[in-house]
Parts: structure tokens; sequence; C-alpha cells
């Protein structure tokens, strides 16, 4: 609805922006950030150079909007991934493995996508600060599965720092809020005010979520970058396969069930 009640100049302007990302993406994929060239764009759509530069102001303007398609792509599977999970009778650790596997998909279907979100695509480039957000978005899924977890000694440690970080970072209260509200939620204000109770659980709830979904993505990032920079090359195992045997022992640390 929106697109259809824009006007012809803002569809054209919509349509050229749209196919300049495609080229670069192209560019991506053939040879990494360092193949990325806005004169080389420029030619293929038989624009002039200061023509291109209408529609982006600039290499890091495109590679801004290229890293935000990807994270908002991302995190649209993630939520597909979740819901389609969410479904019937699979308990929570069938859950995680579902979500690492989409998470992994996701990143092996578009290697130079995920590539451009795993650091600077080019010496000196900088995300831009909303990429926070839409990062948390990709990671938001795993929040309530690990919400729900009992962890133990392994990861006691990490849970501390998740508390503390909670503690003191409004922003990431509201991320876990988000996605696993049960967490956070106390039902009475008296029992919030004590150490122990509603409160207390809704606390380390929240706890338990965060530390989970961080280790979750460093297990991910770890294991999905060297699968999709190609590290595996050579090595007996499948990329799922690890991946599937860290999820376990993570679920085992957290106690899922």
């Amino acid at each position: 609805m929106e697109r259809a009640q824009q006007g012809p100049r803002a569809r054209y302007r919509e349509q050229t922006r749209a196919e300049i990302k495609d080229l670069a993406l192209r560019q991506l994929a053939e040879g990494g950030g360092t193949a990325l060239a806005l004169t080389r764009i420029a030619k293929e759509m038989g624009l002039s150079g200061p023509a291109l530069y209408r529609y982006f102001t600039g290499r890091d303007d495109l590679l801004d909007a290229l890293i935000r398609d990807a994270y908002d792509d991302a995190a649209a599977a993630m939520a597909r991934a979740a819901a389609r999970s969410a479904k019937g009778s699979r308990g929570v650790r069938a859950r995680l493995h579902d979500l690492a596997e989409a998470y992994r998909a996701w990143a092996v279907a578009e290697p130079h996508r995920y590539l451009l979100l795993q650091g600077a695509p080019v010496p000196g480039y900088v995300a831009p600060p909303d990429t926070l957000e839409r990062a948390r978005a990709v990671l938001g899924p795993f929040l309530p599965l690990f919400a729900t977890g009992n962890p133990g000694p392994a990861v006691a440690a990490t849970v501390d720092e998740m508390t503390a970080w909670l503690t003191a970072g409004e922003s990431v209260r509201a991320w876990v809020a988000q996605y696993a509200p049960e967490a956070v939620e106390v039902t009475e204000p008296a029992e919030a005010a004590e150490a122990t109770g509603a409160g207390g659980a809704a606390t380390a709830a929240a706890a338990h979520a965060l530390a989970g979904a961080v280790l979750a993505w460093a297990q991910l990032h770890g294991s999905v970058s060297l699968e999709v920079a190609g590290q595996f090359a050579g090595m007996a195992h499948r990329g799922g396969t690890l991946l599937g045997a860290q999820m376990e022992l993570l679920a085992d640390a957290f106690g899922l069930e």
C-alpha cells in the first residue's frame, strides 16, 4: 500500500537504489569488501559517478544500507524459524537446535552478506549505531529459551556478569523484556522490592536468558564464521554436525529440557 501511494519519482529512486545494492552485493560475492567499487557500479548502470552519488553519498553509505538489509533479513529468518519451532510440542532443547540451524542456514545461503555483519568489510569502516538493535533482533528469539533454564556451575560466572549488565543497562533490560517478557515481569510490586520472591525469580530468569543468548551467539559466530570462510574444507565433519554438538553442550550447561 505504501509503495502504491508513492509518486513516480519516489518509485524510480527506490528501484535505482535497489539496483545499486544488487550490483554491490554481486561485487561482494565475487571479491569481498575490497571489491566494492562505486565507479564500476555506475558504469554498469549507465550512470555517471556524480549521478550515483544522488542515491548514496559514498561507499560507506552504501555499506550501511547493505548491512541494515542483511541484519533485517537475518532477523526475519530467525523470527520465522522461532514461530515454526514454537508450534506443536517441541521441547526447549529441540527449539534451540532449530534456531541454531536456521542461523547457520541463512549464513551458508548468503555467505557474502553474513560476512558483512561479522567485522569491518573494508579497512576503516564503522557500522552505524542503529545496527546494534538489528543485531539484537537476530538473537532475540534465543532469549525466551534460556529464560526457562537452570544454569549449572560451568556458566555461573557468565550469569553473574549478565546480572550486573542487566542492572546497569536499561537498553539490554528492554531487549530481554521484548523477547522474554515473562523473564522480567513482576506480578506484585511488594514482591519486587524484596530480594527474593517473584521479583528475584524474574531477575534470575532474565540473567539466564541473557547469558544463554550471548553464549549461543559466541558459539554460532565461531562455528558458522569458520564454515562460511571455508575453514572446514578438507575436514570430515559437516558444519551442522559441529554446531549441533555445540548446542547440545550449551543446552546441558543451562539444563534445557
